[in-house]
């Protein structure tokens, strides 16, 4: 199902169409599915959270806003990925405080561009960017909007750029400066 369709789903949904919801149900599970095993694809093996408990977090709280007017279907998604992030990062946040503490490790900037976040320090790595993301979010908010629709909803520059509404260049710019702008705070760390 292309995107055009998926907004439609989005609209009738707000609307009260019952039958759009059923649809929609099924066709955004699988879209988060993928997102999901995309995401945990770049963590260790053995981990965990598993891509259908991440699905069903996720679900769990878009569930309620179907009837939020959608601007398309990388908005949707969008959302879905700031989500998605803010449960990865509880969640290392928690196994971090169960197993130990120590410091944050440092992530490379070859990992940013081809994220394989994480090996067995990937919570603190996901820690450690998750709080740099919030340092950019200050400085620069629509760069960090792009970090997080292209790592962790895995969305193109086209995608993203219809997020935001703005040209896939500008995303690609905002990319780039994103991705320095984090290697520089990361290695601090």
């Amino acid at each position: 199902m292309d995107g055009g369709e998926i907004t439609q789903l989005l609209r009738k949904t707000a609307a009260g169409d019952k039958s759009a919801e059923s649809i929609l149900t099924a066709v955004v599970y699988r879209e988060l599915r993928h997102m999901a095993a995309y995401q945990l694809s770049k963590e260790r093996p053995g981990h965990t959270l598993e891509a259908t408990a991440l699905v069903h977090e996720v679900y769990l709280k878009l569930a309620g806003q179907f009837d939020r007017e959608w601007e398309s279907r990388a908005h949707f998604f969008g959302v879905a990925a700031h989500l998605m992030r803010l449960i990865l990062v509880d969640h290392a946040r928690a196994h971090r405080a169960e197993k130990r503490g120590g410091s944050v490790a440092r992530i490379s900037l070859d990992e940013l561009d081809r994220p394989r976040l994480f090996a067995a320090e990937q919570y603190d790595h996901l820690i450690a960017l998750d709080t740099a993301l919030e340092q950019l979010q200050s400085v620069d908010p629509r760069a960090a909007r792009v970090v997080e629709l292209r790592f962790f909803a895995d969305l193109s520059n086209e995608e993203a750029a219809t997020v935001l509404g703005i040209s896939p260049r500008t995303v690609k710019r905002e990319w780039q400066f994103a991705r320095i702008w984090l290697y520089d705070r990361l290695c601090e760390s």
